[in-house]
């Protein structure tokens, strides 16, 4: 709860100091980090690269420009540092721009705190509601960010002249905050001009008034690479006032990747089926393993960048075919398998921009970089040596059948007729899994040496027959 504080005078009273909203996030920063705890939760795989540098920027008061591609947790960043801001901060009730108890600058505020003095009521805002964002596009105007004059305001019969004729844009709406622009190149240069007094001298003048509001704002901006260079650009006045440029990335490995999919994903649940529904590891790691690879890939246009909403889109899709089929089986528990990568075609090849090259051909890029995922994954997890038996029992005569129609018991049935099957199912899913994980474990030893060249393949619609090769 906000502060029982209702008046100019109690808060003086109470020893409150105002500081700056710089002051403020540096304080509170201090502290986190002293303590040893991270400036924000759940954003993963920066601890040692931009978070040191986002700190400093913190410690050193900087305006901060994040530059990254596309899903690489800029806007999360962003909004995530309204955690270092105080619980709640004193305003003059009724302010539009947050005005500071012992420091007005509106005319609203000076003239109330002029004439009613220690009796002037005061509100408290929470940090929540002292942040402000924009996503720039061109048809940002200045009125939008700084402030224009409010025709209603005039037809109610004030002058022109009149400060109290001014409606406040977003950015001095933020005053004593944080105020956040997107796609910062995206703004018209002519647009950008107008933020320069900001950074610099802290200020706005509205539409020739001569009102100064000196405000106290923390500048934070993200930008696309590609467009900072190429669609659109910062221009230099601009960016020499920003203190800090800070550029993100793409997660550094597959685990990073895997644990961030798992943070972000909202896979079904069991809900009125009944059916509980599983992504086993071998598999959450054949779709992290999917974007990293797509990643380095040629035939993809790693300009536009690869999202870490791609591994999540994938992962929910997964889980979901799985459930899918299990309800059409009528079984009690869903475990993803092989068969049920074909389901991240739609949420994959929407996601990852193939190269101009490769127009006509996204089907087959995105099944050979599935196929590859597939086969890293199986090599990374799978002793080669423990495979033998398999392939041997193959070159006797060994014939196996997989497929979405066949049900868990069926292809668990597998490791009865194949013992080798055995010890590499329970090296992936661990020992006294159920049927359902047995089969996804079965159906990824066998496509892996598959994919291994050491199993033929023969693939139909309703299913796939392995055979040892010719």
């Amino acid at each position: 709860m906000p502060p029982e504080i209702s008046t100019l005078g109690e808060l003086r009273a109470s020893g409150w100091e105002s500081r700056s909203v710089k002051t403020e996030i540096r304080s509170n920063a201090v502290a986190r980090v002293a303590s040893g705890r991270p400036l924000f939760d759940g954003v993963l795989g920066y601890e040692d690269t931009v978070m040191p540098q986002l700190e400093n920027a913190l410690l050193a008061g900087h305006d901060v420009i994040l530059l990254g591609e596309r899903g690489q947790a800029k806007t999360r960043m962003i909004r995530s540092l309204t955690g270092l801001l105080d619980e709640y901060m004193p305003i003059i009730a009724g302010s539009e721009i947050n005005d500071d108890p012992y420091h007005p600058v509106s005319r609203h505020a000076r003239d109330l705190v002029a004439e009613m003095g220690d009796e002037t009521p005061i509100a408290w805002v929470h940090r929540d509601d002292r942040f402000g964002e924009k996503l720039a596009t061109p048809d940002t105007s200045i009125a939008d960010l700084i402030g224009e004059v409010d025709p209603i305001k005039v037809a109610e019969g004030r002058y022109l002249s009149d400060e109290l004729t001014l409606h406040y844009g977003l950015v001095p709406r933020t005053n004593r905050g944080i105020f956040a622009i997107n796609e910062l190149p995206d703004l018209a240069e002519r647009i950008q001009v107008g933020l320069l007094n900001v950074l610099e001298e802290r200020d706005v003048q509205i539409r020739g008034h001569r009102v100064r509001l000196p405000l106290d704002v923390m500048l934070i901006a993200s930008a696309n690479p590609d467009d900072y260079t190429s669609r659109g650009r910062i221009i230099t006045p601009l960016k020499d006032r920003f203190g800090s440029q800070i550029r993100t990335h793409y997660p550094l490995s597959v685990e990073i990747e895997e644990q961030i999919m798992l943070a972000e994903a909202t896979p079904p649940e069991v809900g009125d089926s009944g059916v509980s529904v599983a992504v086993p590891e071998h598999l959450r790691r054949v779709v992290a393993e999917f974007s990293h690879l797509a990643r380095a890939s040629s035939h993809v246009n790693q300009r536009s960048g690869v999202s870490v909403r791609l591994s999540v889109s994938n992962y929910e899709a997964l889980a979901a075919n799985a459930l899918r089929r299990a309800l059409r089986a009528g079984e009690s528990e869903a475990v993803a398998r092989i068969d049920d990568l074909d389901a991240l075609a739609a949420t994959s090849i929407g996601k990852i921009e193939i190269e101009a090259l490769e127009d006509g051909r996204e089907g087959l890029v995105f099944e050979n970089l599935l196929h590859q995922a597939v086969l890293t994954t199986f090599r990374d997890l799978v002793d080669p040596s423990a495979t033998a038996g398999v392939v041997e029992a193959f070159e006797e005569g060994m014939v196996a059948h997989t497929g979405a129609g066949l049900s868990s018991s069926e292809l668990a049935g597998l490791v009865g007729s194949l013992p080798a099957l055995a010890p590499l199912a329970e090296a992936l899913v661990g020992s006294g899994a159920s049927e359902a994980a047995v089969a996804s474990a079965v159906e990824f030893v066998l496509e892996g040496l598959h994919l291994s060249r050491r199993l033929n393949k023969d693939a139909a619609e309703s299913g796939s027959t392995y055979r040892a090769r010719s």
